[in-house]
């Protein structure tokens, strides 16, 4: 079944699974890029939530990355988590702990597609448990449905930037 340009598709493959999918209307190269650089995901990651007010990213197997977002009620949420494989424009998977619950760490893998004229971005986050999943059910159907939005507005910028630059 094809996607419009913002949908947003929210599945559960197994009881400790979340699966995101969202269409881009851009190259994987740029959806990969957008993904991958520290100055970029500043701009996508935090959805309508807040800001992204830190960020480190060692994009290499067994790197690390973290990001803190602060709400406009200037509340903290910070992340982490370790690179654990990299297939440039192709897949990325890695670790992911929400530093308030340190002992629930996901594991995330992202994977790029061409389809169509654009990249089906597909987010799978395996849980250690079913009350881990559906404990952050409801910010990854609409928290991931809006950073992915603004993930693609930073993408088609960038698109366009590197279309003004070319002779």
């Amino acid at each position: 079944m094809g996607m419009s340009a913002d949908a947003t598709e929210v599945t559960y493959p197994s009881e400790t699974e979340i699966r995101i999918t969202h269409w881009v209307g851009v190259t994987k190269d740029v959806a990969y890029r957008v993904w991958t650089t520290a100055d970029l995901v500043r701009r996508w990651w935090g959805g309508e939530r807040g800001t992204v007010t830190a960020i480190e990213m060692d994009l290499r197997v067994g790197g690390r990355w973290r990001y803190v977002l602060t709400t406009p009620e200037g509340s903290t949420f910070a992340f982490r988590g370790v690179y654990r494989e990299i297939v440039p424009q192709e897949r990325i998977a890695y670790s992911e702990v929400f530093e308030d619950e340190p002992e629930a760490e996901a594991q995330t893998t992202v994977t790029f597609e061409t389809e169509r004229d654009g990249t089906r971005l597909a987010v799978l986050i395996r849980y250690g448990s079913r009350r881990e999943r559906d404990s952050h059910r409801g910010y990854m159907a609409d928290g991931l449905h809006d950073a992915l939005t603004l993930l693609e507005q930073v993408a088609r910028a960038e698109t366009a930037a590197t279309t003004k630059e070319r002779p």
